[in-house]
């Protein structure tokens, strides 16, 4: 069963300020506005790939779906899968990051991304996609300008059609339902729970410019100082960064 899209709370501009930032930052940001707990949702529990970490963290919402590259069952019980698939692609709103599914895993028979389908899913406003297996034509997709996270490259495309499309996957460990906001980069990821977005960019300034107005700059400005006055400085700094935030959220943050 299809899982509903959440309406997109963020706007073009938030969506382009999320972006300027790392994922660990949009993290930090996150944990100050979330009531999940931030150990075990929405972040991947397995090792990912940034295949195209020169393009700088990627910002979407997700689309889901699955792939089994070795059966070659389900490209004979539904021919016209890729069209129909590519009707769902198009019917959601972008930006789209396109989450995949291998059930072939831990093998790798066959990607579901290369030339081709990289230009096409870019062409219905995918910016890219966390791939729970393999890419190929990684080339060409650095042409495309689709950024991938994934497990690892490979030659062939086995049996590769669409199995199933708009509901629940797991990808590296972690469960993404289709509308989830997503921000990722050489990292990793980050899905973030349905409904604590409206205070994610506001947040992750708050946290980052927390960090940089008190613990950063106490290490920084530290040299020709003892040790202990150091330590003290640090100290005082951390005890600051946390009573600001919770001033403003409510709970300290990392330190």
């Amino acid at each position: 069963m299809s899982v509903p899209h959440a309406v997109p709370a963020l706007s073009p501009g938030d969506l382009l300020e999320l972006k300027r930032w790392n994922t660990p930052t949009i993290f930090n940001g996150w944990e100050q506005v979330t009531r999940h707990d931030i150990a075990k949702v929405g972040i991947n529990v397995e090792e990912t790939r940034d295949f195209m970490p020169h393009m700088g963290p990627m910002v979407g919402y997700a689309i889901t779906v699955v792939f089994e590259p070795s059966n070659p069952e389900h490209p004979r019980r539904n021919a016209k899968a890729w069209s129909e698939y590519r009707e769902y692609v198009a019917g959601v709103s972008g930006p789209k990051i396109v989450c995949v599914q291998d059930l072939d895993k831990p093998r790798t028979v066959g990607a579901f991304w290369g030339e081709v389908n990289s230009n096409i899913h870019r062409a219905l406003g995918c910016v890219g996609t966390i791939c729970d297996g393999g890419i190929r034509d990684l080339d060409e997709m650095n042409a495309a300008g689709f950024k991938a996270l994934a497990r690892r490259l490979c030659v062939g495309h086995g049996y590769s059609v669409p199995v199933s499309w708009g509901a629940e996957v797991e990808v590296f460990g972690t469960k993404i339902v289709p509308g989830q906001l997503i921000h990722a980069d050489k990292h990793g990821f980050l899905a973030v729970p349905l409904g604590d977005e409206a205070r994610l960019l506001e947040a992750s300034r708050f946290m980052d410019g927390n960090e940089c107005q008190t613990l950063i700059p106490a290490a920084t400005g530290s040299a020709g100082q003892a040790a202990a006055q150091t330590l003290a400085a640090i100290n005082a700094a951390g005890a600051q960064f946390s009573a600001n935030a919770v001033a403003k959220f409510g709970r300290k943050g990392e330190w």
